[in-house]
This record gives C-alpha cells, structure tokens and sequence, in this order.
C-alpha cells in the first residue's frame, strides 16, 4: 500500500463532500429576501396566512430542515474520513513492515553465519559489524558493511599526487573516514608508488583504460552503490556498468555465487599470506575479510582456496583478492584491527574507505 493510494482516498471524499459544501454556501450566501407582504401584516389584515406567505414559510422550512440535513451529512462524512484516513495509515505501516521483513530475514540468515559482531557502527547512511575469523587454520577479521547511501564509501588514491602513497590508518584519519582497508595492488618505479593497471576515481580513469591481462581483475563500485568487477577487454565493457572508482588486483574468487577455477600461479605463491578479499551478498551488502600473518613467505595466512571456501560457505555471490602480504590493513575507528606482517602498515596507492 502506497502512500499516494492515500492520497486518491481523500480526493475521493473531498468529491464526495463538494456537492453539500456547495448547497450550503447557496443557502447561506444567495438567500434573498423574498418581496412579498410579511406574513405577520397579512395575517394581522386578513386574520390569517395568505397562500404566497404560507408556500414562503413552507420552503423556508424546507431549506431550514435541507440544511440542518446537509450539516449532519457533513459532520458523519468527516467523521468517517477521519476513521478512514486512520485505517489507511495503519494499513501503509503495516505494509511498510511486511515488505522489510524479507530483507530482515535475509540479514538474519547471513549474521547467524558470520556469529556475533563484536562491534557495530550505525548510522543513516551506513551499517558495519565486525566479526572474529577464526577456523582454525588461519585468523581473521569479518567486516559486513550495509551502504544505506552509495556516498558512504569511496577510494582514496595516495594524497592526491601521481605516485604518491600512504598507510589505511593515515588515509582514514586524512578523510575522515570512520573504516578502511587496502584496495588494488601497486608497482614501483623511479621511487614512487603506482597503481596497478586499470583504477577509476570519481567515474574517470586516472591513467586511461588497460584492457585486461594475464589474471588482473577489476573490482568497484558503482553510481548505485553496487560491487562491481571482473575482467575488462574493452573499456566499452566496462563503462556499462558505469564504476564511480575501482582499482585492480588479482584473482577473482567468486561469480555469481559460483567458484572460479584460482590460477595455478596465484594458488601456490605464495601458498598461505596474509589477504584481504571483498565481495557482496545477493542484497548487495558487502564482506570484508582481512587474515592476519607474520610473514609473506607462505608459511602464515590463508590460502586464497580457504577464502575462496569462506565466501563461498557464506552466501557471497561475488568476490574478489584485492593486495595482501604486507599490504593487507583493517582501521576501524583509527584503530588498526589487524596485525600487519611488516610490524607496521605498509603505505599503499589506494584505499576502499568508509564514511559515516
């Protein structure tokens, strides 16, 4: 029930009310006097009514009992406008909450997986919780973020400089963000710091279109606030999906609920490392795992197939590795959440941020 079905209601009764409001303002406003004797001097003369007084007397009787009609019918019309109007707010509520209820149950069904967060930020135009990751095999942390606005995450791209870099921690405290994690993998060149082939900043290419190669993969969002990402070999691709930022990094994990076949060479080397991967549910939230390790040597963290595994036993319909090793950072509140394998975090070209 729509609120502009409401809104046809109390048209409806408004028309229905117009015929008496009008009868009324006739009586009350185009009431003449009538040019005739007073019926008071006809019957003092005659000693009693003339015919033309009593036919007067009668219509202004009649138009007395129409009017007082009228004002009842008005008052009973109002009141059950009043009544209607009532129901048809409860009704809009009541639909209101049966259509969120679906999404609530879904949100259920993915929490229950991920456990308890042990820590949530809510506001209106972002929701994020955080979970422990621990299996056993490797430890890490879960962040699932709801963007109730599309605005409340964005890229960050150095300080602003061609080639410049910096940590999450100092990207986050720069912007204002509230979190934070690393985004697209990087190379080195002449002492400064690149981005990695195809990255987008505010719907523009920063170096142009890179078709994609060997395994690279992009990985953004959207003008609707949607994860999006993959391999692009025309930039016509990837225009379609209209990305307002994306950076790029290797391999992808999921597709539309389905594993991807890992490449050999990102599957074995490093075998295990610390990661960091972000995909989406089928309502469009957002999961983060960031997996700590005390080295890049692939004796500590995950292996891409366990996190492939992870998002897969999870309910991600779409996921993606974004840089790891040292790179691999979580800020939450300007506080570093993981425990970075360099002994301090590693300044990087580009950040996924979050904004409260």
């Amino acid at each position: 029930m729509k609120v502009i079905e409401v809104k046809q209601m109390n048209r409806f009764f408004m028309m229905a009310l117009a015929p008496f409001i009008g009868l009324l303002l006739c009586l009350l406003l185009f009431n003449r006097p009538v040019p005739v004797t007073s019926p008071a001097a006809d019957y003092a003369s005659n000693g009693s009514l003339t015919a033309e007084s009593k036919s007067v007397l009668q219509k202004l009787n009649e138009a007395e009992m129409l009017a007082e009609s009228t004002l009842s019918t008005i008052h009973k019309t109002a009141e059950l406008y009043k009544q209607t109007t009532h129901v048809m707010s409860g009704i809009v509520k009541t639909a209101a909450a049966q259509s969120a209820r679906p999404g609530t149950l879904y949100n259920h069904r993915i929490t229950v997986r991920l456990g308890t967060p042990y820590q949530t930020i809510d506001s209106d135009r972002i929701t994020i919780e955080l979970y422990k990751v621990n299996p056993g095999a490797y430890r890490g942390y879960a962040m699932k973020v709801k963007l109730k606005d599309p605005s409340a995450m964005q890229m960050s791209l150095g300080s602003g400089q061609p080639g410049s870099s910096e940590t999450t921690l100092r990207a986050v405290q720069r912007t204002g963000a509230v979190a934070g994690i690393n985004a697209g993998g990087f190379a080195d060149s002449g002492g400064k710091r690149y981005p990695l082939s195809t990255t987008v900043l505010g719907g523009k290419y920063t170096n142009g279109f890179q078709p994609s190669y060997k395994d690279l993969t992009f990985v953004g969002l959207n003008e609707n606030g949607k994860l999006i990402g993959g391999k692009f070999f025309s930039k016509s691709m990837l225009d379609n999906l209209k990305p307002i930022f994306g950076a790029t990094f290797v391999p992808i994990l999921l597709q539309n609920g389905q594993k991807v076949t890992i490449p050999s060479k990102w599957r074995d080397s490093p075998k295990r490392a610390p990661r960091t991967v972000i995909g989406n549910y089928k309502d469009d939230q957002l999961l983060v795992i960031v997996v700590d390790g005390y080295n890049e040597s692939g004796s500590s963290g995950a292996t891409l197939q366990e996190l492939q595994n992870k998002m897969y036993a999870l309910g991600i319909q779409d996921a993606y590795n974004l840089d790891g090793g040292g790179s691999s950072s979580l800020i939450v509140n300007s506080r570093v959440v993981n425990k970075p394998s360099d002994g301090s975090l590693r300044p990087v070209p580009t950040h996924f941020l979050f904004y409260k």
